[in-house]
């Protein structure tokens, strides 16, 4: 059972002070009707209870259990961070974020739920708080229990969270260097999958830099500051510059890579738990970093690194 201590440090009810440290009334409701608890000053109390300055507040948060939905699968897992409430991983493309109805296994939720069953967590519910496309390498977080998960995911619907991107095409942006693309991102009509540039879709801004060109095209480093589905791939195919081999937005495969060249780079946030700064990177997946070297990396002329 996981457990949460925080000193009062102005007059408020508990139920006000648990909200304003992210206990939503689904997590109370979990905690009071299954099994955990709410102490005031190490005694049990009703969160309508008035604390005051100098107060200890301290809730158990009941474990989850299995999450019997979500199938434990092996298959590939490199762990780049993992802690008490969160785990990063580089995910490897070709495999979907969650479980579908067409593909109940090959997901990275089923190959993680099978490596919480073999480190026999009381926590195996999988939370997933950054997503990536199939075809799309990198980065991916997840949360390892409910209460972790809302506290990050409202600081992603903040932008708290910095996600970068590496994204290889033929063809330049415009201007090349670095700039932002600003446009509304919808459903295609007629497809469940495709995406396209519609002025009357949410908004969307992907920010951009040079980071190296050859002869064989141009490597930019992407930050997103929105989080639409195909976000990336949708703009740059919109500013004329679609990804090396994303076939659905009309990218070139002739390149002898049979995916789009997108991988999740870096997630950068405060850790809301610990106040500690995170960045976590993911080196590029072998079949995207042995296409860099045979095909991509021609240096006949090359742009200063950066991010």
């Amino acid at each position: 059972m996981l457990s949460f201590e925080w000193t009062v440090h102005q007059d408020m009810y508990v139920r006000t002070f648990l909200r304003g440290k992210g206990i939503s009334r689904r997590l109370l409701a979990r905690i009071k009707y299954h099994g955990g608890e709410v102490l005031l000053n190490d005694e049990p109390r009703y969160v309508g209870t008035q604390a005051v300055v100098g107060d200890r507040i301290k809730v158990l948060i009941p474990d989850e259990g299995k999450q019997e939905e979500i199938e434990g699968m092996p298959g590939p897992l490199e762990i780049l961070f993992e802690d008490d409430h969160y785990l990063a991983v580089n995910k490897p493309a070709y495999y979907t974020s969650i479980p579908s109805f067409h593909n109940p296994q090959g997901s990275m939720a089923n190959i993680l739920k099978a490596y919480y069953q073999a480190q026999n967590y009381d926590n195996q519910v999988i939370h997933v708080v950054t997503r990536l496309d199939r075809d799309t390498s990198g980065v991916m977080l997840f949360a390892k229990h409910q209460f972790a998960h809302s506290l990050l995911d409202q600081s992603l619907r903040q932008g708290g969270i910095d996600k970068r991107y590496w994204a290889f095409t033929p063809d330049p942006l415009q201007p090349k260097d670095q700039g932002f693309i600003e446009a509304g991102i919808g459903r295609k009509p007629g497809s469940i999958i495709e995406r396209r540039v519609d002025p009357d879709g949410k908004p969307a801004l992907t920010e951009y830099q040079l980071l190296r060109e050859t002869a064989a095209g141009y490597l930019y480093g992407v930050r997103l500051h929105t989080g639409r589905t195909h976000q990336i791939r949708v703009h740059f195919a919109h500013a004329g510059a679609p990804l090396y081999g994303d076939s659905l937005y009309g990218g070139d495969l002739a390149a002898g890579l049979d995916r789009q060249a997108l991988h999740c780079r870096s997630l950068s946030f405060k850790h809301p738990l610990t106040g500690d700064h995170l960045q976590i990177i993911a080196p590029l997946a072998d079949e995207l970093s042995d296409w860099q070297t045979r095909y991509f990396e021609d240096q006949e002329k090359e742009c200063e690194d950066g991010r």
